[in-house]
């Protein structure tokens, strides 16, 4: 069965902007679905900010396997009731690849757990992506580096905790480096964030990031869904795995109250 994933596009850039709009007349979100699909081992949907619900219903997260976010202009427009909804959906085992600027979304922040903050600036530099960890799945097929000849730059410190591991170091004409391709798991969810995708450059018409994203679907598919993560049930003492005695104090049931409810 093909890997479900689903392509999230906030769609405003190629609103208002002429650039982004030449070069992506279909939309981001599009453009990056189609490098996603030429693994037949993928099938891809997208969908946008627009959308009732931003297209992120308890249903259709049900039914994908992986998500893709990209997100710059809007993301305080995103519901916190949809936000909430991603990350459980995470924690339960959907995998989430992070693009670009999407490293400010409530929904990677809330993963993190931290501000993803960073620094930048935008000049078109040539940026260089080096292979650091050429082993990983991520990496198959790609060279020891590739090159983007424009991008915004991305500078250290990025404050995220320490990532599972590190895929991709970049080097900017600048002079900077940054964390450019990072793992992790929350729950039973494995997470990619992967930094190029500055919407005035033309970089998801590169074949090198194509290969990238259709690396990180396959590596963040988990193919199953552990709904009992978002509970904490009690486990009585007549069902403990080996046979024991209730003693000491305990709380009433009305303090319990709170837990039994997650």
């Amino acid at each position: 069965m093909p890997i479900r994933t689903l392509v999230w596009g906030e769609n405003v850039h190629e609103q208002k902007n002429k650039v982004v709009a030449e070069n992506y007349p279909n939309g981001m979100h599009n453009q990056i679905a189609s490098l996603i699909a030429q693994d037949s081992n993928i099938s891809t949907k997208t969908t946008t900010l627009q959308e009732p619900e931003h297209g992120l219903t308890d249903a259709v997260l049900a039914e994908t396997d992986v998500l893709v976010w990209w997100g710059h202009a809007a993301h305080d427009k995103v519901d916190d009731v949809v936000v909430k909804r991603v990350m459980e959906h995470v924690w339960q085992g959907m995998g989430l690849i992070v693009l670009h600027s999407g490293h400010h979304s409530k929904v990677f922040k809330g993963l993190m757990g931290s501000p993803a903050n960073l620094h930048w600036r935008e000049a078109g530099e040539r940026e260089r992506l080096w292979v650091v960890n050429p082993g990983h799945p991520i990496a198959k097929g790609l060279p020891a580096y590739f090159e983007l000849e424009y991008e915004e730059m991305y500078g250290e410190p990025f404050s995220v905790p320490e990532p599972l591991e590190t895929v991709f170091v970049s080097w900017f004409q600048g002079g900077e480096v940054f964390r450019s391709g990072l793992t992790y798991r929350r729950g039973a969810g494995n997470i990619f964030y992967f930094r190029p995708g500055h919407e005035t450059y033309p970089t998801y018409h590169d074949a090198n990031v194509g290969q990238v994203l259709r690396n990180a679907v396959n590596w963040a598919y988990n193919g199953d869904r552990h709904a009992h993560l978002m509970k904490a049930p009690n486990t009585p003492v007549g069902e403990a795995i080996e046979q024991i005695e209730e003693r000491g104090a305990k709380l009433s049931s009305a303090d319990h109250a709170g837990e039994v409810k997650k």
